[in-house]
């Protein structure tokens, strides 16, 4: 299947039924009253994540999703019929994008995750509600509410942990395939990888991450070249990146400090939040040179480059050097994950402390107001047996 990582659609929802203006017409009942129902709810369109699809393929070609309109109301007091919202299912990971404002109306980030993006208008009141005792045969209604109708932007984004970045025929999919049960296509000639591909890697038993392989990037991507700097949004959920290296390019006048530094360019030209990233350098097919040389080319890099952050060197297709980068990610993600739990853990306190201050006014949680909840219980107690004596 084709994937696709984007699209626009209409969603339009059902407008609200009609009221109805209606009067009781018995025998017997000269004067039977206002009897017109209400009219029904018109149906809402909702967005719901689902882990079983991977893609916006459908809706790229079915782009108009309408609700149905409610049903009106009648005599007899009878309402409209409410219609049935209708359920968009969309790839855990999609965000949804007013495509007129920009703003964002939903993250689909997790599986189940239910958001509504058109709301349905609400029935029409019958001339039921407007009787009074000075109006007892009213003949107004009021009609259905309009349904919200917009223009809304897919934008699939992949929920991995640790992205992989680098040029054409730097080693990503070979990685891949070597820490992991994923099996993207691997080949000598340059991009390769066409779209985003997924992999789980087992550090141990009961811990794991995901990791996500994008199609290669060069220089001038923000302009078009390649494929284009599209697939980087694949990154922006990830914790961590790893910039692969070619230190044995099949072109001899290749110079791989200068492609890293070019991919570092692009990165910013695209996200400056995503260039800020924890991003460590991996050198990979060092099963192509000889130890001695892959090291002197290693250092030149890494003093050129400037580079304090961490490294490793690698060989994707023997996998020296994969299984020591693995339990490096999977410590750096654990303290990342610590580090989300102190930072929660800290919010507590002050949502404990802000609970506090308004319980007061509230009055609740508090001397003052559970002595405000006791005289409640005196008076009603005092009203019942005063009603009890009058029986």
């Amino acid at each position: 299947m084709k994937f696709v990582d984007e699209a626009f659609i209409d969603v339009v929802a059902g407008d609200g039924g009609n009221g109805m203006a209606s009067f009781r017409r018995e025998k017997c009942i000269p004067r039977g009253g206002p009897d017109g129902g209400d009219g029904g709810r018109g149906g809402s369109v909702y967005a719901v994540a689902d882990e079983n699809i991977n893609t916006l393929i459908d809706y790229r070609f079915a782009r108009i999703h309408r609700a149905e309109k409610g049903g009106n109301g009648s005599g007899a007091d009878c309402y409209g019929r409410g219609s049935e919202d209708v359920i968009l299912k969309m790839p855990v990971g999609t965000i949804i994008t007013d495509a007129e404002t920009g703003i964002q109306i939903a993250d689909l980030s997790k599986h189940g995750a239910r958001e509504m993006i058109a709301k349905g208008g609400a029935g029409g009141l019958g001339n039921l509600h407007f009787k009074s005792s000075t109006n007892r045969a009213p003949r107004q209604k009021t009609m259905g509410e309009e349904g919200e109708s917009r223009r809304v932007q897919l934008e699939l984004k992949v929920l991995a942990d640790v992205g992989l970045l680098g040029y054409p025929n730097a080693g990503k999919s070979t990685l891949v395939r070597a820490v992991s049960a994923a099996k993207p296509k691997v080949a000598d000639y340059p991009f390769t990888t066409l779209a985003p591909s997924l992999g789980v890697v087992r550090i141990d038993h009961g811990r794991a991450f995901v990791i996500a392989d994008i199609p290669g990037l060069i220089e001038g991507a923000s302009e078009g070249a390649g494929l284009g700097h599209q697939f980087l949004r694949h990154l922006q959920r990830t914790k961590l990146i790893l910039h692969l290296v070619d230190i044995a390019p099949y072109d001899p006048e290749a110079d791989p400090v200068k492609e890293a530094k070019a991919l570092a360019a692009e990165l910013k030209k695209y996200d400056t939040q995503l260039f800020k990233k924890p991003r460590w350098l991996v050198f990979n097919k060092l099963d192509l040179v000889d130890a001695k040389e892959g090291d002197t080319r290693i250092k030149d890099a890494l003093k050129r480059l400037r580079w304090t952050k961490p490294w490793f060197a690698i060989s994707g297709m023997h996998s020296t050097g994969t299984q020591n980068l693995v339990r490096a990610i999977g410590e750096h993600l654990a303290t990342v994950a610590a580090e989300l739990a102190a930072k929660e853990a800290a919010k507590k306190p002050k949502v404990a402390a802000q609970s506090a201050a308004l319980a007061p006014v509230m009055g609740i949680n508090t001397p003052s107001g559970q002595a405000t909840e006791q005289a409640q219980a005196r008076r009603e107690a005092r009203r019942i047996a005063d009603a009890s004596v009058l029986a």
